[in-house]
């Protein structure tokens, strides 16, 4: 290898290291968005209006990908904005400042889990935790589907799915941990998921 080739070698090399821990430190579910971050996600959500992609789209998924695996989304304050302007500019509208600023005022992360059971009222009294290292954090509240509704493969198994959603203040967590959502359907059972929060904008 010449010179010039080993110098452009390091360039690139530093670079990929500069932009990985740049990311890296860059990421985690933001708590007090500054003004450039809002705008940044207003202007995503309209980006995303323009090019079709449906707004539900837009939030951070995790959980299995196969219809029938349980399934959820975070409805972080940057990622709310950004869904909000999505359904703004599929009028070709954008959200105001006082709108946004409403949304920001939400004290809770939202954690939704789709579930799936095999009586129509399984998620009854579900409850919904979160575990960081050894700490566990409860939500302020939970709302769970009375009635679930029937999958494509009703009455074969699993013949029903539901939702359950917590919601937890801001504050109560580490925003940047590794964090497992455990979801305790009303009949019983388990279902966790294992997230790194410090990835999520």
């Amino acid at each position: 290898m010449n010179g010039v080739g080993f110098i452009r070698t390091v360039f690139f090399w530093m670079l990929g290291i500069f932009f990985i821990c740049g990311w890296s430190n860059a990421q985690a579910i933001v708590v007090n968005p500054t003004d450039r971050q809002i705008q940044q996600a207003v202007d995503r959500g309209v980006r995303a209006a323009q090019n079709r992609t449906p707004p539900n789209q837009l939030y951070w998924q995790f959980g299995g990908t196969h219809p029938f695996e349980s399934h959820g989304f975070l409805v972080t304050k940057l990622g709310g904005v950004m869904v909000m302007s999505a359904h703004f500019g599929l009028r070709h509208e954008r959200p105001s400042a006082q709108e946004v600023a409403r949304f920001l005022e939400g004290s809770d992360l939202q954690v939704t889990v789709t579930i799936f059971g095999p009586t129509l009222q399984f998620a009854v009294e579900s409850y919904m935790v979160l575990k960081q290292g050894d700490r566990f954090i409860k939500p302020a509240r939970v709302r769970f589907d009375a009635r679930g509704t029937r999958t494509a493969v009703w009455p074969e198994f699993p013949p029903y799915q539901a939702k359950v959603i917590g919601f937890f203040p801001y504050g109560t967590f580490d925003p940047s941990a590794r964090t497992a959502i455990s979801v305790f359907p009303g009949d019983g059972g388990e279902t966790s998921f294992g997230l790194d929060f410090g990835s999520i904008p």
